[in-house]
């Protein structure tokens, strides 16, 4: 009798491990089974370094939003965060819904203002630190969260600036759309211009007596260089100054103009001696969005095939 008591006791214990064991399986089913909540599917908590080298930690998507530039706010809406856009800068001019927000003053912005707004994060620009440091700085002692985005030079850098906003703002997805998108459009543009007779142009973003240009290693000798242009002044580094007599001289087949100003195209065509460039003779000068052009945001792409519509219209026709 007590061997059967001893057998029976040893199977009760059996079969209680037994139990414990599946309800333990059952349960790791079910909590992996688990729907991931939203904020996790997109990655939050998440932590992004912006131009400065700071680490700047999100713990969800952002729902109000302020931006300091107009690049950045292109991209932001383009990323269908209208709503949550709070206020933008005074220069912010496009989308056209982008000029019905509050506004916070243009470089110098109003901090004060900014503050009272309460917005979850500041996407400021690494090309407001000359002026405006201390108001960043005011900003962040406020207690808010500012993001400086770093300031695009080239093509690959806007495509990372719009995938990192939309990394941060939970658009990773759209982001991805944009740039791809924006790709496409490149190949394109290249593809109509590849076969062409190479022409030379010089651009402009001032006028007399003060004209500046772009030689090598700027922003638009890279478009230049996509649109498969010489650029006459490829010889100087940077942004300079240039004697409207060195233009002369120069040459070029066309002359793009790219800033705004009442009938600049024919005050062009009448500057002492430029009736001898080839781009007056051709009646090639041309005007273009200075925004359009020099913005590093979703519509750039759209900028470079307008600077090869004006060098090479019979490319696009």
């Amino acid at each position: 009798m007590k061997r059967i008591w001893q057998f029976c006791l040893v199977f009760v214990l059996a079969l209680g491990v037994l139990v414990g064991c599946g309800q333990t399986e059952d349960t790791k089913k079910k909590e992996n089974s688990e729907p991931a909540t939203e904020q996790q599917v997109a990655g939050y908590p998440l932590t992004e370094t912006d131009a400065l080298g700071n680490d700047v930690k999100f713990t969800e998507a952002p729902k109000s939003i302020i931006t300091l530039v107009p690049s950045n706010t292109e991209i932001l809406f383009a990323l269908g965060l209208e709503k949550e856009i709070t206020a933008v800068s005074d220069n912010d001019d496009y989308p056209k819904a982008a000029t019905k927000k509050e506004k916070i003053g243009e470089m110098e912005f109003n901090a004060e203002k900014i503050i009272s707004l309460n917005p979850e994060v500041v996407f400021a620009h690494e090309t407001l630190l000359g002026t405006s440091e201390a108001g960043l700085q005011q900003l962040r002692d406020a207690g808010l969260k500012v993001f400086v985005v770093k300031n695009a030079k080239n093509f690959d850098e806007t495509y990372s600036t719009i995938e990192q906003i939309g990394h941060i703002t939970g658009k990773a997805d759209e982001a991805k759309k944009i740039t791809d998108d924006m790709k496409a459009k490149v190949k394109e543009v290249q593809a109509k211009v590849k076969d062409v007779k190479q022409k030379s142009a010089f651009v402009e973003t001032s006028d007399e007596p003060n004209i500046y240009t772009a030689g090598k290693d700027t922003f638009m000798q890279e478009l230049f260089d996509l649109a498969n242009i010489k650029n006459v002044t490829a010889d100087q580094t940077g942004w300079f100054q240039i004697d409207p007599e060195e233009i002369v001289k120069r040459n070029p087949d066309t002359i793009i103009v790219k800033y705004n100003l009442k009938n600049i195209v024919e005050k062009v065509k009448k500057r002492q001696g430029f009736d001898s460039i080839t781009a007056v003779k051709n009646d090639e000068v041309v005007q273009v969005d200075a925004n359009l052009t020099s913005r590093t945001g979703p519509r750039l792409a759209e900028g470079l095939e307008v600077i090869a519509k004006a060098v090479y219209p019979e490319a696009f026709e």
